[in-house]
């Protein structure tokens, strides 16, 4: 951008926007050039502006005559003004010495005195017209010919005739086709008059149609070509008069094949003559021609056929049909219409840069099919490696050089003409430097791939700019040994690559690097010089591939070795296919032949091969096709059935097998037919393979009579039909008389028809042919229609609505017409009724793609089996997601059965619909189908990150945070990283993992008065997301006081009060009396409870069995290697009490996990967390209380002093403490694995777990006493318990190191039971800050002094063997 303002500063308007599409032109992959139609400017220099330069007029084809003067036309355009010079047959004329040629002031050729003779033609050739201006370039005209009629020469001429007064005669005179214009007749030495009745032809003949006296005489016809005239012989025709008797029809001249050019007349020569005299008449294609009322056509004297104005549909085949009345006679002619080369797409002039590609696109249509030939100023351009004809007729210009400027000119030729347009080519100078560094050479240049025909280059940023993310680079090239470079640029700034393509095999290239920033192009990188890979050597094809039919089953292919097989061929692969299927089939071969059996009999499969050497399968041979031998029909004839049609003859009709079943061509049937009584004679009738019924003649009278048909091939019968029987009539019918009246008749209106239906008369005795159905507006006589005698209604349509139509319906044979019925109707008004809708799509499938992707397949039964779309219809596709509710739909088109809809939200249920109209007609919305998206990577950090102080506990601090915003699936763990030093890299800061339901959690035992940084990341089954911005916090300096938590400075400042509202912002006492107080309060406290939980350990101590015991030595024998804070006797029982001046009651929130607080986690979780419970709970403390032992410590914490050992780069300050052991974290993979479900849920550090602490009695999770679980079903569905949690201690002490992958919790056992319920549980959060006192159990004293170590969670294997 600062280069483009630097350029408005310079530039005006115009030239900035040149600019810009120079710059752009020089930057972009691939680039072409800038295209024509702007003026580029550079800051500092003016760029040329392209120059108008062209032919104004051009030279044409010309006809001349030996000693006359020619002027070929030509005139060009340019400033300054062009020079004009005259090609003649490719070579230059020099019309300086020459004194019949001269150059007149406008670019005109001038040609006196033509010469023209046997053997010296110097004049006759093809001309071209060549305009130059310096500096700029050359361009060349079309190119014209000029023809100069030779001397007279008659190929035919006039002889002696006669013709019958009325008829028609012909003169020949053919001359050569150059002196056709200069044909002229005389009668009686006196000039021919020509009119409507006698004309000449453009072959020079003369036609006379209708001959009268006066046109007898002598004739003879004149050629005058600027000399002496030339005669043909003179020769008399007679006239005879009308002998009044018949002669035969015969062609005088007849119509031959004909090329004319569109635009141009053409005459189709047809006449005839006879007794009586003939007409013409003339058909095209098959169809008459209106010669009567057409302008463009016209019947001439004689019967001949002129066409004006020639069109590309006037060709085709023409008949001329003599017809006289006693015979007719036709000849035929084809007549082809030609085009001149014609412009669809013309050159367009180009700005380009050195080194760049460019395409000259040139589009032309003409017939023939025009070549083309590309022209450089004049010079015929050959083509090579850097000048290509692609895409038939475009011309491609690789690496531009200097002199590759100039006009270039694509010319069409044809047959009929040629045609030329051109374009200019300016190479623009690169825009200079502006003011300020430009990049250095980039370094380390590499061909990272070589392939046979494609490079790939990386290479580094250069010194100057290390970053390098606004640099563009290009990439130029060449051929060793040779001057012309081309340039590949990367496609966007900073990528450090490029893929060079389309190489040639085996070759040397030299390859450099250049960097470009805002100030223009730096240094040059030093040559690489890389050889491509030499191509592999594949075989051929195989020759002489030839395949014939063995059998009805079975085809023999061979072939031959492969000419260039480019080593040993190890084998051949056999591919065919059946003629109409999709499905190709192989076949491994070692030999030159194999038979393929098992085929279908009389199908065509086609046929090819491909060898294969140690390189890899080698070239195809092209298809070869072959059909099996034809065998006997598998299949009898269908369909058959038989109708009676007197006393002595029965029809039989019949369909042809299945065309699977023919295997060949059927050829005939045969038909065998026999009386149904016992041993009687069998008849056969053949009849041909086209015909599908036969009657039967000469039967027997009242005789039942046995039919069967089988088909047959060249190769025998098939299988024929059963017998299917019919008895002839006893009597025939009767046809003295004609048919009675039909016994009903019925009709039924619509709008513009009439269903009319009826039953045959009552007396069957009587043969009825047909009927004939009469009607009309008030009278039945308007029209009549018959019908056959089997038919029973019939549909009259084409009628008026609102009209009254009189119906008469009568029964015939061939006596006559019976008597008729009448009935009358009116036709329903017209209406226009709504258009019907039309059937939905059925089977609407959503087939998810990815995270925002879903393709949407429907079919649609209003359409034919194969479903294609032959029509207009079109298909609209509608889409939402139902959170929020009120989404509305969106909507898209379609015209195929499957539409891709994108640009969903992951991890999102949508659902669709499709519905399909066609003009007016629209079908209703389908049955909806959904999808759900994929989930992707959270795109966005966990929110709301606030760090408070534990209140009493100085160091212990909570976490809390909000799910991501864009979490674009379900969260399953979070990650808390930590540290002192905000600068330190990521991998030494501490982590903390959490698991995804939790949005709180507790780390302990950090330092006093230390300034700490947070971090957030949360994770779905697709990965990581990013990170939050540090929050920064401060633990406090003394026990009690708050903590101060803030955001980073670059970040934000955020401050956070103590929680306390009476400690001072660092936490030490406001008076000396409440810290007195306080103090007395806490040891008075703390001793009575040391005194109690003494006496429940003793208690509790006792009742443990030897099993638990062998556990807990198990636990500690796995353990024991570590070192910790404490041993054996510092473990206390838990705190049976619950802190209710801590809970909050808060309602759940909707979401996609039904409880994402009260669910267990393999996090320690506060004791505070807990889900208020009834008061019958208490009466089962003590009896439960080693069932629940160490599973929930009492503010769910966990130390960083059990962590520090996962980041031993980590350096923290720390309260003196033993030392702790070094342990690996390992990252997290999954956090919600249900092959884990059976571990322990703890995700603490490894260093800590062994130890018990003081804690909850009641596991997360738990919100109802085992009373009122027993007591209630529901209870039992909603509310999961401890004893539905199937995991041990023995368990917890084991995967203490494991990889935290496999520590997940029981809580999604618990999770997936609370979604199932579908209730929201009441949660209980820690608000410090505003305290809630909770009535749902007692109020009990806080535990003793924080003298444990805080416990890690364990899962209650006791409970579940209690019970």
């Amino acid at each position: 951008m600062a280069a483009e303002r630097g350029v408005r500063r310079l530039l005006s308007t115009s030239s900035f926007w040149l600019y810009c599409l120079l710059l752009l032109g020089r930057r972009a992959p691939g680039a072409a050039a800038a295209r024509s139609g702007s003026s580029p400017q550079s800051p500092g220099a003016s760029i040329r502006t392209f120059t108008p330069f062209y032919f104004l007029v051009e030279p044409v084809d010309t006809l001349s005559v030996r000693g006359s003067s020619v002027i070929l036309n030509c005139s060009a355009y340019s400033e300054p003004s062009p020079k004009i010079e005259w090609k003649k047959d490719g070579t230059f004329l020099n019309l300086v010495s020459d004194d019949r040629r001269q150059l007149l002031p406008d670019g005109s050729l001038f040609i006196s005195n033509v010469v023209h003779s046997k053997h010296n033609k110097p004049d006759e050739g093809y001309y071209q017209c060549v305009a130059t201006v310096e500096s700029l370039g050359t361009i060349v005209s079309r190119t014209a010919k000029l023809t100069v009629a030779g001397l007279p020469r008659f190929t035919s001429q006039p002889e002696p005739s006669s013709v019958y007064a009325g008829n028609n005669a012909i003169l020949n005179c053919e001359v050569n086709a150059d002196l056709v214009p200069f044909v002229r007749w005389e009668q009686n030495r006196q000039p021919l008059l020509l009119d409507d009745r006698v004309i000449k032809l453009p072959s020079g003949m003369l036609v006379i149609s209708n001959a009268t006296e006066g046109d007898g005489g002598l004739y003879r016809c004149i050629v005058e070509s600027g000399g002496p005239p030339k005669y043909s012989d003179e020769v008399e025709l007679k006239v005879l008069p009308d002998p009044e008797v018949t002669s035969d029809l015969v062609f005088l001249k007849q119509p031959s094949p004909l090329v004319r050019v569109i635009g141009q007349d053409v005459v189709l020569p047809c006449v005839a003559s006879g007794l009586p005299t003939p007409t013409i008449k003339w058909m095209k294609n098959e169809e008459v021609l209106d010669t009567e009322s057409s302008e463009r056509l016209v019947l001439l004297a004689g019967g001949s056929l002129e066409i004006s104005d020639v069109t590309e549909d006037d060709a085709g085949t023409y008949f001329c049909i003599a017809d006289n009345g006693n015979e007719t006679i036709e000849a035929q002619a084809e007549f082809t219409v030609q085009a001149q080369p014609e412009f669809l797409k013309q050159p367009t002039n180009i700005y380009a840069h050195e080194s760049m590609d460019i395409v000259f696109e040139c589009e032309v249509t003409g017939k023939p099919t025009p070549t083309v030939k590309w022209v450089k100023n004049g010079d015929m351009v050959i083509p090579s490696d850097y000048f290509k004809i692609v895409k038939e007729h475009n011309l491609q210009v690789l690496g531009l050089v200097k002199s590759d400027e100039g006009f270039y000119q694509c010319i069409a030729e044809n047959d009929v003409g040629n045609a030329q347009a051109g374009a200019q080519l300016i190479i623009l100078e690169h825009a200079p430097a502006t003011t300020g560094p430009l990049p250095s050479a980039p370094r380390d240049v590499v061909a990272s791939l070589v392939s046979t025909r494609f490079i790939k280059l990386t290479w580094r940023t250069p010194a100057s700019d290390p970053h390098g993310d606004n640099l563009t680079y290009s990439v130029f090239y060449t051929k060793e040994g040779i001057a012309r470079e081309r340039v590949e640029n990367t496609s966007r700034p900073g990528e450090m690559q490029v893929t060079i393509q389309n190489l040639m095999p085996a070759t040397v290239y030299i390859f450099r690097v250049m960097a470009q920033n805002k100030h223009g192009s730096g240094e040059s990188s030093a040559p690489l010089r890389v050889e491509t890979q030499p191509e592999v050597q594949l075989p051929g094809p195989a020759p002489n591939l030839r395949a014939y039919a063995a059998s009805p089953t079975s085809i023999t292919v061979t072939w031959e070795t492969p000419v260039s097989g480019n080593g040993e061929i190890q084998n051949y692969k056999l591919y065919y296919m059946e003629k109409g299927t999709d499905k190709e089939q192989d076949v491994d071969v070692s030999s030159l032949s194999y038979t393929i059996n098992g085929l279908k009999k009389y199908t065509e499969y086609s046929f090819r091969v491909v060898a294969y050497n140690k390189h890899g399968p080698g070239v195809s041979t092209p298809d070869v096709a072959v059909r099996t031998l034809s065998d006997v029909p598998s299949a009898a004839p269908q369909n058959l059935s038989l109708e009676v049609r007197n006393s002595k003859s029965i029809m039989i009709h019949w369909q042809p097998p299945a065309p699977a079943t023919q295997n060949g061509q059927i050829t005939g049937y045969k038909i065998r037919y026999r009386k149904a009584s016992r041993k009687s004679d069998v008849t056969e009738t053949l009849v041909s393979g086209t015909q599908l019924s036969q009657l039967i003649e000469g039967l027997d009278r009242g005789t039942e009579y046995n039919f069967r048909v089988a088909a047959l091939t060249i190769n025998g019968t098939g299988p024929a039909t059963d017998w299917l029987s019919a008895e002839t009539f006893e009597s025939d019918l009767d046809e003295t008389r004609v048919p009675e009246v039909p016994s009903s008749l019925h009709v039924r209106p619509l709008v513009t028809s009439i269903v009319v239906s009826w039953t045959p008369p009552e007396n069957q005795n009587i043969v009825v042919r047909g009927y004939a159905i009469g009607y009309g507006i008030g009278s039945p006589h308007a029209q009549t229609i018959k019908v056959d005698y089997k038919q029973r209604y019939y549909t009259i349509e084409n009628l008026d609505p609102s009209s009254h139509y009189v119906i008469t319906l009568k029964a015939f044979n061939n006596v006559g017409e019976g008597i008729p019925l009448y009935e009358s109707a009116v036709t329903r008004p017209h209406t226009v009724p709504d258009p019907t809708p039309m059937m939905p799509p059925v089977g609407v499938q959503a087939s998810i793609l990815s995270h925002d992707t879903i393709r949407i397949t429907w079919a649609d039964n209003s359409l034919p089996k194969h479903q294609k779309i032959t029509d207009s219809r079109y298909y609209t596709v509608r889409w939402k997601t139902n959170i929020p509710a009120n989404t509305k739909y969106k909507n898209a088109n379609a015209t195929t059965l499957s539409y891709l809809v994108t640009g969903l939200k992951p991890n999102t249920l949508y659902e669709f619909s499709v519905m399909v109209t066609k003009g007016r007609r629209s079908s209703t919305w389908s049955m909806t189908a959904h999808g759900t998206t994929f989930e992707l990577v959270p795109t966005s950090p966990p929110k709301d990150v606030t760090v408070v102080s534990k209140e009493g506990k100085p160091k212990t601090i909570i976490v809390n945070w909000q799910p991501p915003s864009e979490a674009n699936g379900k969260i399953t763990g979070y990650i808390i990283y930590y540290s002192t030093d905000v600068n330190a890299e990521i991998h030494d800061w501490v982590i903390e993992p959490v698991v995804g339901n939790r949005l709180t959690h507790q780390i302990q035992e950090l330092t006093l008065d230390t300034p700490y940084y947070f971090k957030i990341q949360a994770r779905n089954s697709k990965g990581m997301g990013p990170m939050s911005e540090a929050v920064q916090f401060r633990t406090p300096k003394a026990s009690g006081s708050g903590g101060k938590g803030s955001r980073l400075p670059d970040l934000g400042s955020d401050y956070k009060p103590p929680m306390s509202g009476s400690n001072s912002p660092h936490g030490s006492p406001t008076s000396p009396l409440d810290s007195n107080m306080l103090l007395v309060i806490i040891v008075s406290v703390g001793v009575i409870t040391i005194v109690v939980v003494v006496i429940i350990a003793v208690f509790c101590t006792r009742r443990t069995t030897s099993h638990q015991k062998k556990k807990r030595a198990a636990c500690k024998s796995v353990n024991g290697s570590h070192k910790y804070k404490g041993n054996s006797k510092d473990v206390k029982p838990p705190d049976l009490w619950i802190h209710h001046e801590r809970l909050e009651l808060k309602p759940i929130d909707k979401s996609p996990d039904p409880n994402p607080i009260m669910t267990d986690t393999p996090i320690p979780r506060n004791s505070q967390d807990i889900t208020p419970v009834d008061n019958s709970m208490d009466s089962n403390i003590h009896q439960r209380r080693n069932s629940y032992r160490g599973h929930e410590s009492e503010d769910s914490m966990s130390t960083l002093a059990g962590r520090r050992g996962m980041r031993p780069k980590m350096m923290m300050p720390f309260d003196s403490q033993p030392p702790q052991p070094v342990i690996s974290a390992h990252p997290i993979h999954s956090l919600d694995n249900p092959h884990h479900h059976f571990h322990s849920s703890s995700l603490a550090s490894p260093a800590r777990s062994h130890l018990y602490h003081p804690g909850s009695p009641w596991p997360i999770g738990t919100s109802m006493s085992l009373s009122d679980r027993a007591n209630s079903t529901e209870s039992v569905r909603n509310t999961p318990s401890t004893d539905t949690m199937p995991a041990s201690s023995s368990q917890t002490c084991c995967t203490d190191h494991q990889d935290p992958e496999g520590a997940t919790s029981s809580s999604y056992l618990a999770s997936s039971q609370e979604e199932d319920s579908g209730q929201s549980l009441p949660t209980a959060h820690v608000r410090p800050s505003h305290p809630l006192k909770s009535f749902a159990v007692p109020a009990i004293p806080p535990p003793g002094p924080p003298t444990y170590d805080p416990a890690l969670p364990s899962t209650p294997l006791l409970s579940q063997q209690e019970l």
